[in-house]
């Protein structure tokens, strides 16, 4: 299952977020991601210090989990997501449980 994140930097903590996140190396973003999370892709809007990430798991508490990691410097809001694929079947379906 594909979770979407995004989030904003609470405003007086965007500097030391800034500083404590670019000082971290892939093995400890894994970490703090901890072992149930592939993360597929991020993106950050340095201007507004926002971003949106798209994250794979088969377990929500573990989106859930993470996202705690970081809510006393930022907001953040998680929703599954469907890629293309998905999406399609999903139409096919509801188009051919329309027609019958």
């Amino acid at each position: 299952m594909k979770f979407m994140l995004t989030w904003r930097v609470h405003p007086e903590k965007r500097q030391s977020v800034l500083a404590a996140f670019s000082q971290m190396t892939a093995a400890q973003d894994a970490a703090d991601m901890g072992g149930k999370i592939r993360l597929i892709g991020r993106w950050h809007n340095v201007a507004e210090f926002t971003g949106v990430a798209i994250y794979e798991s088969d377990d929500p508490i573990a989106i859930a989990n993470w996202a705690l990691n970081w809510n006393s410097v930022l907001d953040a809001v998680v929703a599954p997501v469907l890629d293309d694929e998905e999406t399609r079947a999903l139409g096919k379906s509801r188009a051919a449980a329309a027609n019958s």
